[in-house]
Protein backbone atom coordinates (compact mmCIF):
# COMPACT_ATOMS: atom_id res chain seq x y z
CA UNK A 1 0.00 0.00 0.00
CA UNK A 2 1.17 3.91 -1.08
CA UNK A 3 0.74 6.17 2.25
CA UNK A 4 -1.91 8.98 1.59
CA UNK A 5 -0.46 11.11 5.08
CA UNK A 6 2.08 11.57 6.49
CA UNK A 7 2.13 13.57 10.30
CA UNK A 8 4.99 15.33 11.41
CA UNK A 9 5.43 15.14 15.39
CA UNK A 10 8.16 16.81 17.30
CA UNK A 11 11.07 14.50 18.62
CA UNK A 12 11.17 16.13 22.13
CA UNK A 13 7.44 15.86 22.57
CA UNK A 14 7.03 12.48 24.36
CA UNK A 15 3.21 12.85 24.74
CA UNK A 16 2.82 13.13 21.53
CA UNK A 17 5.10 10.19 20.07
CA UNK A 18 2.87 8.32 22.53
CA UNK A 19 -0.27 8.87 20.83
CA UNK A 20 1.22 9.66 16.94
CA UNK A 21 0.54 5.93 15.98
CA UNK A 22 -3.56 6.58 16.44
CA UNK A 23 -4.04 9.83 14.32
CA UNK A 24 -5.10 8.18 11.36
CA UNK A 25 -2.02 9.00 9.22
CA UNK A 26 -0.85 6.12 7.60
CA UNK A 27 2.38 7.46 8.09
CA UNK A 28 3.94 9.85 10.82
CA UNK A 29 7.57 11.72 10.48
CA UNK A 30 8.88 11.95 13.89
CA UNK A 31 11.42 15.13 13.54
CA UNK A 32 14.66 15.60 15.10
CA UNK A 33 15.24 18.84 13.11
CA UNK A 34 13.37 21.83 12.71
CA UNK A 35 11.33 20.99 15.79
CA UNK A 36 13.76 20.56 18.31
CA UNK A 37 16.12 23.42 19.44
CA UNK A 38 19.85 22.55 19.49
CA UNK A 39 20.67 22.69 23.27
CA UNK A 40 17.76 19.74 23.10
CA UNK A 41 19.19 17.68 20.09
CA UNK A 42 20.57 14.63 22.52
CA UNK A 43 17.87 14.48 24.49
CA UNK A 44 15.53 14.60 22.01
CA UNK A 45 17.71 11.71 19.53
CA UNK A 46 17.74 9.30 23.08
CA UNK A 47 13.87 9.97 23.81
CA UNK A 48 13.21 8.91 20.18
CA UNK A 49 15.15 6.22 20.12
CA UNK A 50 13.79 4.88 23.37
CA UNK A 51 10.60 5.26 21.97
CA UNK A 52 10.89 3.36 18.56
CA UNK A 53 12.66 0.46 20.87
CA UNK A 54 9.49 0.23 22.94
CA UNK A 55 7.56 -0.91 19.87
CA UNK A 56 9.48 -3.82 19.38
CA UNK A 57 8.60 -3.63 15.75
CA UNK A 58 4.92 -3.30 16.09
CA UNK A 59 3.82 0.02 14.65
CA UNK A 60 0.00 -0.67 14.07
CA UNK A 61 0.78 -0.78 10.38
CA UNK A 62 1.64 2.22 10.49
CA UNK A 63 5.03 3.82 8.13
CA UNK A 64 7.58 5.30 10.82
CA UNK A 65 9.99 7.85 9.41
CA UNK A 66 12.41 9.75 11.39
CA UNK A 67 13.77 13.24 9.66
CA UNK A 68 16.93 13.50 10.66
CA UNK A 69 19.43 16.83 10.95
CA UNK A 70 21.73 17.63 8.20
CA UNK A 71 25.63 16.79 7.83
CA UNK A 72 27.61 14.71 10.84
CA UNK A 73 24.88 15.10 13.23
CA UNK A 74 22.27 13.26 11.05
CA UNK A 75 25.02 10.53 10.73
CA UNK A 76 25.05 10.70 14.79
CA UNK A 77 21.24 10.63 14.39
CA UNK A 78 20.79 7.39 12.31
CA UNK A 79 23.38 5.70 14.28
CA UNK A 80 20.41 6.75 16.92
CA UNK A 81 17.19 5.55 15.93
CA UNK A 82 17.58 2.81 13.45
CA UNK A 83 15.40 -0.34 15.35
CA UNK A 84 13.27 -2.75 13.96
CA UNK A 85 9.93 -1.26 12.83
CA UNK A 86 11.68 2.29 11.16
CA UNK A 87 10.50 2.62 7.87
CA UNK A 88 13.38 5.22 6.67
CA UNK A 89 14.61 8.49 7.18
CA UNK A 90 14.34 11.85 6.08
CA UNK A 91 17.66 13.86 5.73
CA UNK A 92 17.20 17.65 5.97
CA UNK A 93 18.63 20.21 3.95
CA UNK A 94 20.12 17.46 1.77
CA UNK A 95 22.90 19.54 -1.19
CA UNK A 96 24.13 16.64 -2.65
CA UNK A 97 24.44 12.71 -3.01
CA UNK A 98 27.63 12.37 -1.09
CA UNK A 99 25.85 13.31 1.84
CA UNK A 100 23.24 10.23 1.22
CA UNK A 101 26.24 8.06 0.70
CA UNK A 102 27.62 9.12 3.56
CA UNK A 103 24.03 8.20 5.60
CA UNK A 104 24.04 4.97 3.51
CA UNK A 105 27.06 3.85 5.08
CA UNK A 106 25.75 4.54 8.85
CA UNK A 107 22.37 2.84 7.96
CA UNK A 108 24.09 -0.40 6.74
CA UNK A 109 26.36 -0.61 10.34
CA UNK A 110 22.98 0.15 12.23
CA UNK A 111 21.46 -2.37 9.93
CA UNK A 112 23.74 -5.05 10.66
CA UNK A 113 23.98 -4.31 14.32
CA UNK A 114 20.25 -4.82 14.82
CA UNK A 115 19.86 -7.61 12.72
CA UNK A 116 17.94 -5.87 9.85
CA UNK A 117 18.25 -7.22 6.40
CA UNK A 118 20.50 -5.08 4.61
CA UNK A 119 19.41 -1.97 2.81
CA UNK A 120 15.59 -2.28 4.30
CA UNK A 121 15.91 1.03 5.99
CA UNK A 122 15.16 3.63 3.05
CA UNK A 123 15.95 7.13 2.44
CA UNK A 124 13.97 10.43 1.35
CA UNK A 125 15.96 13.45 1.01
CA UNK A 126 14.95 16.82 1.83
CA UNK A 127 15.57 19.42 -1.00
CA UNK A 128 15.55 23.07 0.31
CA UNK A 129 17.59 25.07 -1.30
CA UNK A 130 18.75 26.14 -4.80
CA UNK A 131 21.45 23.85 -4.58
CA UNK A 132 19.45 20.59 -4.13
CA UNK A 133 17.54 21.59 -6.84
CA UNK A 134 20.29 21.92 -9.38
CA UNK A 135 21.67 18.22 -7.99
CA UNK A 136 18.22 16.72 -7.45
CA UNK A 137 18.97 13.81 -10.05
CA UNK A 138 21.90 12.98 -8.68
CA UNK A 139 20.62 13.31 -5.22
CA UNK A 140 17.42 11.08 -6.72
CA UNK A 141 20.08 7.99 -8.11
CA UNK A 142 21.96 8.02 -4.29
CA UNK A 143 21.65 4.86 -2.34
CA UNK A 144 18.19 3.82 -0.53
CA UNK A 145 16.43 6.85 -1.63
CA UNK A 146 12.51 5.99 -2.30
CA UNK A 147 11.42 9.20 -3.38
CA UNK A 148 12.12 12.94 -2.57
CA UNK A 149 10.43 15.40 -0.80
CA UNK A 150 10.71 19.27 -0.87
CA UNK A 151 10.94 21.61 2.17
CA UNK A 152 9.10 24.72 0.47
CA UNK A 153 9.86 26.83 3.85
CA UNK A 154 13.46 27.02 3.62
CA UNK A 155 13.63 26.93 0.01
CA UNK A 156 11.08 29.81 -0.17
CA UNK A 157 13.49 32.28 2.03
CA UNK A 158 16.79 30.57 -0.66
CA UNK A 159 14.90 31.87 -3.16
CA UNK A 160 13.95 34.91 -1.89
CA UNK A 161 9.88 33.81 -2.31
CA UNK A 162 8.31 36.93 -0.93
CA UNK A 163 4.76 36.76 0.96
CA UNK A 164 2.04 36.07 -1.46
CA UNK A 165 3.56 33.41 -3.07
CA UNK A 166 1.21 31.86 -4.75
CA UNK A 167 0.65 27.98 -6.11
CA UNK A 168 1.29 29.28 -9.71
CA UNK A 169 4.95 30.76 -8.39
CA UNK A 170 5.32 27.16 -6.95
CA UNK A 171 4.38 24.97 -10.24
CA UNK A 172 7.77 25.15 -12.12
CA UNK A 173 9.32 23.64 -9.48
CA UNK A 174 6.79 21.28 -8.23
CA UNK A 175 6.58 20.03 -11.79
CA UNK A 176 10.73 19.70 -11.86
CA UNK A 177 10.29 17.58 -8.80
CA UNK A 178 7.95 15.07 -10.26
CA UNK A 179 9.94 14.87 -13.43
CA UNK A 180 12.99 14.02 -11.78
CA UNK A 181 11.50 11.57 -9.47
CA UNK A 182 10.10 9.58 -12.53
CA UNK A 183 13.39 9.37 -14.26
CA UNK A 184 15.65 8.05 -11.28
CA UNK A 185 12.53 5.50 -11.31
CA UNK A 186 11.81 5.98 -7.79
CA UNK A 187 8.17 6.84 -6.09
CA UNK A 188 6.07 10.09 -7.03
CA UNK A 189 6.98 12.87 -4.07
CA UNK A 190 5.02 13.52 -0.99
CA UNK A 191 2.62 16.94 -1.34
CA UNK A 192 4.50 19.78 1.13
CA UNK A 193 3.00 20.47 4.40
CA UNK A 194 0.82 23.78 5.01
CA UNK A 195 0.77 25.74 7.65
CA UNK A 196 -2.61 26.79 7.61
CA UNK A 197 -4.01 23.64 9.53
CA UNK A 198 -7.48 25.76 10.06
CA UNK A 199 -8.79 26.63 6.44
CA UNK A 200 -9.20 22.75 5.50
CA UNK A 201 -11.04 23.45 2.58
CA UNK A 202 -8.45 25.27 1.21
CA UNK A 203 -6.03 22.54 2.39
CA UNK A 204 -8.29 19.98 0.69
CA UNK A 205 -8.47 21.85 -2.77
CA UNK A 206 -4.33 22.49 -2.66
CA UNK A 207 -4.01 18.67 -2.19
CA UNK A 208 -6.06 17.56 -4.83
CA UNK A 209 -4.07 19.99 -7.05
CA UNK A 210 -0.78 18.63 -5.76
CA UNK A 211 -2.50 15.15 -6.45
CA UNK A 212 -3.22 15.94 -10.23
CA UNK A 213 0.46 17.28 -10.75
CA UNK A 214 1.99 13.86 -10.10
CA UNK A 215 1.92 14.25 -6.20
CA UNK A 216 1.14 11.27 -3.73
CA UNK A 217 0.36 11.36 -0.41
CA UNK A 218 0.78 14.64 1.68
CA UNK A 219 2.55 15.47 4.78
CA UNK A 220 0.84 17.24 7.64
CA UNK A 221 1.25 19.64 10.47
CA UNK A 222 -2.10 18.76 12.48
CA UNK A 223 -3.74 16.17 12.82
CA UNK A 224 -6.71 17.74 11.22
CA UNK A 225 -5.11 17.56 7.86
CA UNK A 226 -4.90 13.78 8.25
CA UNK A 227 -8.37 12.79 7.24
CA UNK A 228 -8.25 15.51 4.65
CA UNK A 229 -5.30 14.05 2.93
CA UNK A 230 -6.76 10.61 3.23
CA UNK A 231 -9.77 11.26 1.62
CA UNK A 232 -8.31 13.31 -1.59
CA UNK A 233 -5.77 10.43 -2.16
CA UNK A 234 -8.46 7.10 -1.37
CA UNK A 235 -9.56 5.52 -4.75
CA UNK A 236 -13.37 6.16 -4.92
CA UNK A 237 -15.49 2.27 -4.72
CA UNK A 238 -15.77 3.11 -8.85
CA UNK A 239 -12.49 3.55 -9.49
CA UNK A 240 -10.94 1.20 -7.57
CA UNK A 241 -13.41 -1.80 -8.93
CA UNK A 242 -12.23 -0.45 -13.23
CA UNK A 243 -8.63 -0.26 -12.25
CA UNK A 244 -9.18 -3.73 -10.54
CA UNK A 245 -10.59 -5.23 -13.44
CA UNK A 246 -8.41 -3.37 -16.15
CA UNK A 247 -5.12 -4.99 -14.59
CA UNK A 248 -7.27 -8.60 -13.78
CA UNK A 249 -7.97 -8.24 -17.71
CA UNK A 250 -4.67 -6.79 -18.58
CA UNK A 251 -2.79 -9.44 -16.63
CA UNK A 252 -4.49 -12.01 -18.42
CA UNK A 253 -3.63 -11.18 -21.91
CA UNK A 254 -0.25 -10.74 -21.12
CA UNK A 255 -0.43 -14.27 -19.43
CA UNK A 256 -1.51 -15.31 -23.23
CA UNK A 257 0.96 -13.69 -24.85
CA UNK A 258 -0.39 -10.66 -26.05
CA UNK A 259 1.00 -7.05 -24.72
CA UNK A 260 -1.76 -4.48 -25.36
CA UNK A 261 -5.23 -4.94 -25.34
CA UNK A 262 -8.57 -3.02 -25.96
CA UNK A 263 -10.24 -1.46 -22.37
CA UNK A 264 -14.03 -1.69 -21.78
CA UNK A 265 -13.65 2.02 -23.17
CA UNK A 266 -12.83 0.92 -26.67
CA UNK A 267 -8.95 2.53 -25.97
CA UNK A 268 -5.87 1.21 -26.34
CA UNK A 269 -4.21 -0.52 -23.25
CA UNK A 270 -0.90 -1.30 -22.87
CA UNK A 271 1.80 -1.42 -19.65
CA UNK A 272 1.89 2.29 -19.05
CA UNK A 273 -1.69 2.74 -19.10
CA UNK A 274 -2.07 0.05 -16.59
CA UNK A 275 1.13 0.87 -14.40
CA UNK A 276 -1.28 3.99 -13.50
CA UNK A 277 -3.86 1.43 -12.49
CA UNK A 278 -1.70 -0.33 -10.26
CA UNK A 279 -0.96 2.48 -8.56
CA UNK A 280 -4.78 3.22 -7.94
CA UNK A 281 -5.03 0.09 -6.22
CA UNK A 282 -2.22 0.31 -4.15
CA UNK A 283 -3.96 3.75 -2.35
CA UNK A 284 -6.97 1.36 -1.42
CA UNK A 285 -7.54 0.81 2.18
Amino acid sequence: MIARSYLYVPGNAPDKLAKVLSRGADAVIVDLEDAVPWPAKAAARDGVASWLRSLDGDTAGVEVWVRVNPGALGVTDVDAVVAPGITGVMVAKTESRAEIEAIDAALGKAEAREGLDAGSVGVVPLLESAASLLDARAIAGAPRVVRLQVGEADLAADLGFGDGTDDADWAPIRTQVVLVSAAAGISAPVAPVSTDFRDLDRFAAGTRALARRGYVGRACIHPAQVAVANEVFTPSAETLAQARALVAVFDEAVAAGSGVIIGPDGRMVDEAVVRRARSVIALAR
